[in-house]
């Protein structure tokens, strides 16, 4: 019986097919079954590794609660820093969206049985065309084919052990903040410090040669040195006998072989700044730690603030026109201009009876408040703006003797404790020659003497005048040294005082400026400004240059034949002075005194000033601004003025007949703008914030402090070495207290009776407690 050929064929087909599909599918599960294997290895890998991150944190983290330090954070161990951008890097890639992906395609194992399909393909089209093959069943087993492929395909996007490894770098990640906290805790910090502290280079132990009693004794003769110029000793003698004490050991030690540090200190060629710094090793090495004198007050206006208080604190007011009534007032205006710091203006209240010896023409107030109402009201009309300044009084009493004002009391309780940061005392020894109180230094973080006065000049000229010189000077010093951190001598006239520089820290009137500008645009326009000869303006007293007046105008009387001279001015001494110009029959004509800035002065084209006994003329500076010719002497008072073009000094008596001449014959020259503003308020308070270095504690650049090294140097004075100075300078204040304690010796040194503490009349009038209650303790 004959078979359909085509059956053979198909059976064969089908059979081949199953056979081939098996293959394949056998092949395909003993590769997902790799796939997994590796797979899960990868996932213990991974959570190995976990584990020993979460062993590591939990060793590293101390088990007690450790409060924030203030100091800046640790450095990082050295293989954590070595170990955070690994990680970074690891966490980055772990977390990209394609990171399955590009595992499966690196990890996915190729299939060790290689099957030509094309084979089956053309059985299976053959069958179709022959109309015998089972759709039903192929097709099943396609979708069997297509489940397994879409498995695949799942498994691939939701692969298990990747989203576990996410998972636990997300913790990771988290616990970054917990390691932060534990890299800046003091544990971590403790641990460095102790590993440090184990391994120490072996030089840095090497012990500092002990001191000797040579270097001792040269370095307690450095710090005595202002001590021994009181006594005479000259500077240079100091320094030899330092030098001399000295030199044998800084010979030894430079034959030594010395660390590092030691051979930067030693052998660097000043004497003084081996010495220091030799000083500051031996107590470092001993591990001290200077904490302040025996004299030092700890309890100070705390500069953190963000207000800084500067207290200004002057010997007279107004009415009184004088020098430290009126210049104190601008500078308290000026320096109120700045928001950086807020200004009290502190000047002296005297009683009735004080008042109607000092302030002119039989002007009085019955209470601070009416003086301070003209105060202000006289300053405005000059300056021109409203100045934002506190005005505080202090009793005061007047001195006939000294033609002064002398305090009465503690002066430095007028300031509250809150405000006292920065002190200028105007006349500084002034102020102190009877201060019974507090000492300046000890309340206020920083102090500014401002010496306007030639005080020995002035006691030269009275009785037995060269002692008490002598012992005024010596007084001088001692109070500034005590009291002052800064003094400022607006020339070298006034006495030569410890701790002091030399600055003009005085200005003009802006009303002078004005004037002075008005007179030079009525010369461009061809007016004639200048119709008067010349004048001399002063108080009238021997001292303010009348003396010298007198007696130039007597010597060459023939020279300066038709001279004629009017003078201004009143005072103590105007009866023998007017006196004395009429006997000599002197063309001076005499009339009262007057603001320098009257319309009646303008006219006059010559100021002549022949003072020698002035620290700066104020008069003299404001001749100038206001444009005119200045004959005065050649001396160390008129320094600053001698770089304007309208300052004649002269040294002889001849030389000033001709600078007379000269003035008279000639026209002023213009100011120019900088000439201007140099004799500005303006010019004058940049002068006192550099010189006194309120600029840059203000500006706080210097943080308060200033550092006591040089480049090269790496021993701190100021850390490990006690200030003698600063010893020697609390010994001489707690000295004076004592002394102006007893009113005994207070009255031997011309004090007035009663001015060691306010007496009833303040009480009423500045309304205070009496003195026995405001200090219940009694002391000296």
């Amino acid at each position: 019986m004959a078979t359909h050929p085509q059956t053979p064929t198909s059976s064969n087909a089908f059979s081949f097919l199953s056979k081939g599909w098996r293959e394949v599918r056998d092949s395909a599960d003993a590769d997902i079954q790799l796939m997994r294997d590796r797979a899960n290895s990868f996932k213990d890998l991974a959570t190995s590794f976990d584990r020993e991150l979460e062993n590591f944190f939990n060793s590293a983290t101390p088990p007690f609660s450790v409060p924030a330090m203030r100091s800046p954070p640790p450095r990082e161990i050295e293989f954590v820093k070595s170990l955070r951008p690994k990680l970074s890097e690891i966490r980055r890639a772990y977390s990209s969206p394609d990171f399955s992906k590009r595992v499966l395609e690196k990890w996915s194992p190729r299939s060790r049985i290689r099957i030509d399909l094309s084979a089956i393909k053309k059985a299976i089209v053959s069958a179709e065309e022959d109309g015998i093959v089972d759709f039903e069943k192929r097709g099943r087993r396609l979708s069997f084919w297509e489940e397994w492929k879409n498995e695949g395909e799942g498994e691939s996007k939701d692969w298990e052990p990747i989203r576990a490894l996410k998972i636990r770098l997300k913790e990771f990640e988290k616990r970054g903040s917990s390691f932060e906290a534990f890299k800046n805790s003091e544990f971590l910090e403790k641990v460095k410090s102790g590993l440090k502290s184990m391994c120490k280079e072996p030089e840095e132990s090497k012990e500092v040669p002990p001191l000797d009693v040579p270097e001792l004794l040269a370095y307690f003769v450095k710090q005595s040195g202002p001590f021994l110029d009181h006594l005479g000793v000259k500077r240079d003698v100091c320094d030899k006998i330092v030098e001399s004490l000295y030199s044998k050991r800084r010979n030894h030690l430079l034959v030594q072989s010395l660390s590092g540090e030691e051979s930067s200190i030693v052998g660097n060629g000043n004497i003084n700044d081996e010495l220091d710094l030799r000083i500051a090793s031996v107590l470092q090495s001993t591990g001290h730690r200077h904490e302040g004198g025996f004299w030092t007050d700890h309890a100070k206006h705390d500069p953190s603030d963000s207000e800084r208080h500067v207290a200004i604190v002057t010997t007279a007011s107004l009415p009184w026109m004088t020098g430290t009534a009126v210049n104190p007032l601008f500078r308290a205006a000026y320096l109120s201009q700045s928001a950086k710091q807020k200004v009290t203006l502190l000047v002296p209240w005297l009683s009735k009876s004080d008042q109607e010896l000092v302030y002119p023409s039989s002007l009085t107030f019955t209470s601070p408040e009416e003086q301070e109402v003209y105060i202000r009201s006289w300053l405005e009309e000059r300056i021109g703006f409203k100045a934002d300044f506190k005005i505080s009084f202090y009793p005061g009493k007047f001195s006939k003797e000294r033609r002064s004002i002398i305090p009465a009391g503690d002066t430095s309780q007028f300031i509250p404790s809150k405000d006292a940061d920065i002190a200028i005392l105007e006349e500084p020894e002034h102020l102190n020659w009877y201060h019974h109180g507090k000492r300046w230094t000890d309340k206020f973080n920083h102090v500014v003497g401002i010496v306007h006065t030639n005080y020995l000049e002035y006691i030269k000229r009275e009785k037995n005048g060269a002692l008490q010189a002598f012992f005024v000077k010596h007084i001088n010093n001692w109070v500034t040294r005590a009291y002052c951190h800064k003094v400022l001598r607006l020339s070298a006239a006034t006495q030569n005082l410890p701790k002091s520089v030399i600055c003009n820290v005085h200005g003009v009137n802006p009303k002078f400026l004005e004037i002075g500008e008005k007179i030079a645009a009525e010369r461009e326009l061809g007016q004639k400004s200048f119709t008067k000869g010349a004048y001399f303006l002063g108080k009238m007293v021997w001292a303010k240059g009348y003396k010298e007046l007198i007696d130039l105008l007597a010597k060459h009387k023939a020279d300066l034949d038709g001279f004629k001279l009017d003078v201004f001015g009143n005072g103590e001494d105007a009866n023998e002075v007017q006196s004395a110009a009429r006997k000599l029959d002197l063309n001076l004509s005499f009339q009262k005194g007057r603001d320098h800035a009257d319309d009646s002065l303008h006219g006059y084209k010559v100021f002549i000033n022949p003072s020698i006994s002035d620290v700066l003329c104020t008069a003299t500076a404001e001749a100038l601004a206001m444009g005119k010719f200045v004959v005065c002497a050649d001396h160390p008072s008129n320094e600053f003025f001698r770089s304007f073009p309208n300052c004649l000094t002269y040294r002889t008596s001849e030389d000033f007949v001709a600078k007379v001449k000269e003035a008279l014959e000639n026209e002023p020259y213009p100011l120019t703008p900088e000439q201007r503003y140099q004799l500005s308020w303006e010019a004058a308070t940049q002068r006192f914030m550099e010189y006194s270095e309120l600029d840059s504690i203000l500006n706080k650049e210097n943080n308060g402090e200033k550092s006591s090294l040089d480049k090269g140097k790496l021993v701190p004075k100021s850390v490990s070495m006690p200030n003698l100075t600063e010893l020697v300078d609390g010994g001489l204040a707690f000295a004076h207290y004592c002394l102006t304690g007893n009113e005994f010796l207070r009255l031997c040194t011309g004090a007035i009776p009663g001015t060691r503490d306010y007496d009833k009349q303040h009480c009423k009038d500045l309304h205070l407690l009496p003195p026995q209650v405001e200090n219940p303790i009694y002391g000296w």
